[in-house]
């Protein structure tokens, strides 16, 4: 089914970037037994099943994804490929992890073949859209920030916050795929680096020394900012 599209109200309202996520939320036994009967029943034929699936998960999604990204394009872009991807191999999880690890693992191998995609092509990449301050991002929502400004914000703050903003995606960018999605994983989805293992197939030692990587690799970039 190529041509199936999720339209979850997420999509239409992308959070802002920068808020964490509740990267958890399936690791409760209540949870994780009622996502499980949902699962069996897509496994079986029940589409409303899987749309109830993506319902509950489609927020982290999106999240992860313009976390990683920094932009909503390619944010949608990940959204859709993932619970398709996500879709066409349910039949597949037979249960030996948590279900919102699987996911994570989907999205993350997807997230990474666009950051490795964009060091390839940067020219074809659109800019992406960290511009406004974390303050700004935190206070209503993603796109009003993109797209105007308060007439009586600060106009030195504005530029400062934009000069702040493009130094930090700079920083950013300089990391590793891998390093930036276990950065963005753990300081913005708020997960533990056991899990960020388990969702890039790795060992939590592994997630750690890329971590390490990435925040030695920030610091020694941004050190001149206050």
């Amino acid at each position: 089914m190529s041509d199936l599209i999720f339209n979850s109200p997420a999509a239409d309202a992308l959070p802002s970037a920068g808020t964490t996520a509740v990267a958890h939320s399936g690791s409760s036994p209540l949870r994780a037994a009622d996502d499980r009967r949902l699962i069996e029943r897509a496994q079986a034929g029940d589409r409303s099943a899987f749309e109830l699936l993506v319902q509950r998960y489609d927020r982290q999604v999106l999240r992860l994804a313009l976390n990683v990204l920094g932009s909503a394009e390619d944010a949608r872009d990940v959204y859709q490929e993932a619970f398709l991807k996500i879709y066409r191999n349910l039949h597949r999880f037979r249960f030996e992890c948590a279900f919102y690890t699987w996911i994570y693992r989907i999205v993350t191998n997807i997230c990474l073949d666009h950051l490795r995609r964009r060091r390839s092509h940067p020219e074809e990449q659109p800019p992406v859209l960290r511009g406004a301050s974390t303050e700004e991002r935190r206070d209503g929502d993603f796109f009003d920030h993109q797209q105007q400004t308060s007439p009586y914000a600060d106009p030195e703050r504005q530029v400062l916050g934009r000069e702040i903003g493009s130094q930090v995606e700079s920083a950013l960018q300089a990391l590793s795929a891998r390093e930036r999605m276990v950065f963005e994983m753990r300081h913005y989805q708020g997960m533990k680096l056991r899990a960020i293992g388990e969702a890039l197939g790795t060992t939590e030692e592994t997630a750690k020394n890329a971590l390490f990587r990435a925040t030695q690799k920030l610091r020694s970039r941004l050190e001149g900012l206050r």
